[in-house]
């Protein structure tokens, strides 16, 4: 039996090759879209791609179930309480796919989701009784459990799935051997919790030692423990989760209209017209100099989830970025469902070298310099964009919070008649910042470098208790 698992950082997203090597079959769990890697590797084993499984219908990616049912011919299997578009086989509990050196039995732990499914692995070569591994989707994490609360916009309420996954947790998964190997769908990152483990497998034994919401305690207190303080979901979530359940277009489809060469006055034209232009370089590029007008998000963080965050769906997006690294962005927006690329930047930047009107600079300044602009009799109002989690951990004494995600809608808290220094906590969300404040024409404004990570290693003061929030 081979068990690989694949971990994509960006979207702190794992996904599993389960191999049988008699019987030449490959099984694929949770695939991100972009196949690839599973196909290079059925081939490097000698195996076929006969099967592919969705623990449910993941809010945070859209799967790549249809790309592999169409380039291998593999038969997609979910849940008993899935309702999808496409043709599946619909896996009861207890259902069980035997081959010569591996079993697979299904387990039905709805609460993340109504039709979320675990997965019980046997390694028939080490025993037919005792499971070696249980992939659990997002019913369990290492260090957490699946937030209830991303599906209630269709139908289900945070509490009724909390009861469900409660219920999953005690009867179903719990009852396993401690020496069981857990293996989930996300890490340390994901938006589906709130206390992810940046560790990618665990055995059940420490989870039942120093998982948080696996310690004895009513459903009631569960439930309540559970739904309290989870993260804001992105506005993507419901969508992807929808589109998973939909026939589609397959990536390769769409990656094949939306990878042109747009020249630069049909850009200009189409930004005219309402198209996002998305700079993907790293933000201390963008800052040297950008096309005005265009949002920052690189290609160096979490560029999926920040582009599901801040960009809008039903506009067309445009990209920038250096030259061989216009593929990478499209396929990690097409990882979350945002096809609607209508091209790229012929020459990225090098094509604005005769249009020296339309680039703007973005001032970054030392920490140093930072802190006595601070000090000086007419301050800047300090934009911190971090969390508001992070900012009552620790934040610089004078600061506003504005989350990022909520900076749009929050743009009339911005004073425009003041100086704004924007800071986050290393310089990644900072430089997404200050391109959505330059969109609402608030162009007097520094970033701070380094943001609080370097604030606090030139040992400049920080405060922990909240003082003041927006």
């Amino acid at each position: 039996m081979i068990l690989k698992q694949y971990y994509l950082g960006c979207l702190a997203h794992a996904s599993y090759f389960l191999g049988d090597e008699e019987s030449e079959t490959a099984v694929i769990v949770d695939p991100q879209r972009d196949i690839h890697q599973y196909v290079v590797d059925s081939q490097k084993f000698g195996l076929k791609i006969r099967h592919v499984f969705l623990t449910h219908f993941h809010a945070d990616f859209v799967a790549g179930h249809l790309e592999l049912r169409d380039a291998c011919g593999a038969t997609i299997h979910l849940g008993s309480r899935a309702e999808a578009e496409y043709s599946f086989i619909r896996m009861k509990d207890g259902d069980v796919i035997d081959f010569p050196g591996m079993r697979l039995q299904v387990l039905h732990t709805p609460g993340h989701t109504i039709e979320s499914i675990s997965i019980l692995v046997f390694d028939r070569s080490k025993s037919d009784i005792d499971p070696y591994a249980v992939l659990t989707g997002d019913t369990l994490f290492i260090g957490d459990v699946g937030r209830p609360d991303l599906r209630a916009s269709l139908g289900w309420t945070a509490d009724e799935l909390g009861g469900h996954l409660y219920d999953s947790l005690h009867t179903k998964l719990l009852t396993l051997p401690d020496s069981i190997l857990v293996y989930p769908a996300h890490g340390a990152g994901s938006l589906c919790g709130k206390k992810l483990s940046s560790d990618t497998v665990s055995t059940l034994g420490d989870q039942r030692r120093f998982n948080y919401a696996l310690k004895p305690m009513s459903k009631d207190e569960f439930i309540r423990l559970v739904t309290a303080d989870q993260p804001d979901a992105p506005p993507y979530f419901t969508y992807d989760a929808v589109l998973n359940t939909r026939e589609r277009a397959t990536l390769d489809q769409k990656i094949e209209q939306v990878l042109r060469n747009v020249e630069l006055d049909e850009v200009l034209a189409l930004g005219d017209r309402g198209a996002q232009i998305l700079d993907v370089r790293e933000p201390s590029e963008y800052a040297k100099g950008h096309l005005a007008g265009s949002i920052n998000i690189g290609l160096g963080g979490q560029y999926a989830t920040w582009a599901g965050t801040v960009l809008d769906r039903s506009k067309p997006i445009v990209i920038i970025s250096e030259p061989g690294r216009e593929y990478e962005a499209a396929v990690r927006l097409g990882r979350i469902g945002f096809d609607h690329i209508m091209g790229c930047l012929a020459g990225g930047m090098s094509s604005l070298a005769d249009r020296p009107d339309l680039v703007w600079p973005t001032e970054r300044v030392s920490v140093l310099v930072a802190a006595d602009e601070l000090e000086s009799s007419d301050p800047p109002f300090l934009l911190d964009v971090r969390a508001p989690s992070e900012w009552e951990g620790k934040h610089i004494a004078s600061s506003t919070n504005i989350p990022l995600n909520r900076l749009q809608e929050r743009i009339p808290s911005v004073p425009c008649d003041r100086r704004i220094a924007v800071h986050c906590a290393g310089g990644y969300r900072s430089s997404i910042a200050v391109s959505i404040l330059h969109q609402h024409g608030i162009t007097n404004l520094i970033e701070i470098a380094g943001g609080l990570a370097a604030w606090e290693a030139a040992g400049l003061p920080i405060v922990s208790e909240a003082r003041r929030s927006v």
